[in-house]
């Protein structure tokens, strides 16, 4: 090939990238807050004041948080009868069951851990994605 077929496949291949950029920027979902922004429907009447947006789903709670765990892994989770906590470094997305399907909260670590300390307390590490103490035998202590 010439250098003029190398220099027009490149352009080919450049074009073809950066359409692929802008169509994942747009659609994509990069985080567990886009992914549930994006799948579920906004119930801006169950939001509690300005830090926890609330959305909702006709599914199960149990059914929501595997969803959501099967797209965004959380660095910890906890479920009990009032619902299911999953922790994510920066975010927590709560699913609290109601008549009609799942509650969906989702909030920002700092006023999340406070608010439900009670529930995941001694379950939810605290830190960026992983548990407050560690690994083995002794660690943490």
């Amino acid at each position: 090939m010439t250098y003029r077929r190398w220099f027009v496949v490149g352009v080919v291949f450049a074009v073809i990238g950066a359409l692929v950029a802008v169509f994942a920027v747009f659609y994509g979902n990069f985080s567990p807050r886009g992914f549930v922004e994006d799948r579920y429907s906004r119930a801006a009447s169950r939001d509690i004041g300005s830090q926890a947006v609330a959305y909702t789903s006709s599914s199960r709670p149990s059914q929501v948080a595997k969803e959501i765990t099967d797209a965004w892994k959380p660095a910890d989770q906890y479920v009990d009868g009032s619902g299911v906590y999953l922790r994510y470094d920066d975010d927590s997305v709560v699913i609290l069951p109601v008549a009609a399907g799942s509650l969906i909260l989702l909030e920002g670590l700092n006023t999340a851990y406070p608010r439900y300390h009670s529930r995941v307390g001694n379950h939810w590490g605290w830190g960026r994605g992983n548990t407050v103490r560690g690994g083995g035998p002794g660690s943490g202590k």
